[in-house]
């Protein structure tokens, strides 16, 4: 029942008066979930960061011992206003964030509570800036993305997905959900053959996948091509980031309204809330352990492509 919990949040989200404290509002009466937010001013406007917290019943949250994921929610801006009007395509990874704890906090309520917590981040701001971009523009931010990644990569994570719509590219050709190989510490790993099998299952297709260059690892800011923000969460860490992209087949600019399908983003929320079950009982595994240990061993730390390079020296 993604699908009603997905419509729920789209309502919440498409009003040009949508904030953190709505978003909290709707956890309010949960047990199990707990939802805060914060607003932060940048150079063009300000965003409220939301983060919601749902508590396992072995949590680390409870002085247990099950692993915790993250979810990232990663977009500019939910809105362009006052330029256009309505909820734009690049909020899905908003929407979707949402939607996902919004489901688990319900299952846990009905008794159906995982065995470890899940931390769900992602920033409300209907009026954000439009940036232009090849080959088309994509929705800017009130803050910079160091910002963001302050805000949303948080320390009790043990593995993070990280969901943006990524449509405006000429490299997805696929409608729907797509997933791109476990990012660690600068290396581009294998994709893991757990998150495929549960694609597979959720999707009940073929799983789709994505390609991901050097490049879109490294931090914004160094004057280099990025496909979009979907893997900036793995700069900001040491954990494993896989990045969960909402696709089109079509090229579509970020700042597009009408162009946020319910179906496509409550397949990513299925998706990560099965995620979140096996990672959890530690039946799913991000990357091999052993192998990047022994990349490491072979060829040192990449830890490198995190910074700006040569570029903090200047």
């Amino acid at each position: 029942m993604s699908l009603k919990f997905t419509s729920e949040v789209l309502e919440l989200l498409d009003d040009p008066k949508a904030n953190g404290q709505k978003v909290v509002e709707m956890f309010n009466s949960f047990e199990y979930g707990h939802a805060s937010y914060k607003t932060v001013k940048g150079a063009e406007g300000s965003t409220d960061f939301v983060k919601i917290v749902i508590k396992g019943t072995n949590g680390k949250s409870a002085n247990g011992t099950a692993p915790t994921l993250g979810i990232v929610g990663r977009l500019g801006g939910l809105g362009a206003r006052p330029y256009k009007i309505g909820s734009v395509s690049d909020g899905d990874g908003a929407i979707a964030a949402v939607t996902i704890a919004l489901k688990l906090a319900t299952m846990a309520s009905r008794g159906d509570r995982l065995s470890g917590d899940i931390y769900v981040t992602t920033h409300v701001c209907p009026e954000a800036p439009v940036e232009s971009h090849d080959p088309v523009e994509f929705m800017g931010s009130p803050v910079d993305m160091q910002i963001m990644n302050e805000h949303e990569v948080l320390d009790e994570m043990d593995a993070i997905l990280s969901i943006d719509t990524t449509k405006g590219n000429k490299i997805i050709n696929h409608r729907g959900i797509a997933i791109s190989p476990t990012v660690k510490e600068g290396y581009i790993l294998r994709f893991s053959d757990d998150l495929l099998r549960l694609m597979e299952i959720t999707t009940g297709d073929f799983p789709t996948t994505f390609a991901v260059t050097t490049q879109d690892i490294t931090p914004y800011g160094n004057d280099l091509y990025h496909l979009n923000s979907i893997l900036q969460p793995a700069v900001a860490t040491n954990r494993p980031v896989v990045g969960v992209a909402i696709t089109t087949r079509s090229i579509v600019p970020g700042s597009s309204t009408g162009a946020s399908h319910e179906i496509d983003i409550a397949q990513a929320v299925r998706f990560s809330i099965e995620v979140a079950k096996a990672f959890t009982k530690g039946e799913c595994q991000f990357y091999d352990e052993a192998e990047f240990l022994r990349l490491q061993q072979l060829y040192g730390s990449m830890k490198v492509l995190q910074t700006l390079g040569n570029k903090e020296e200047q």
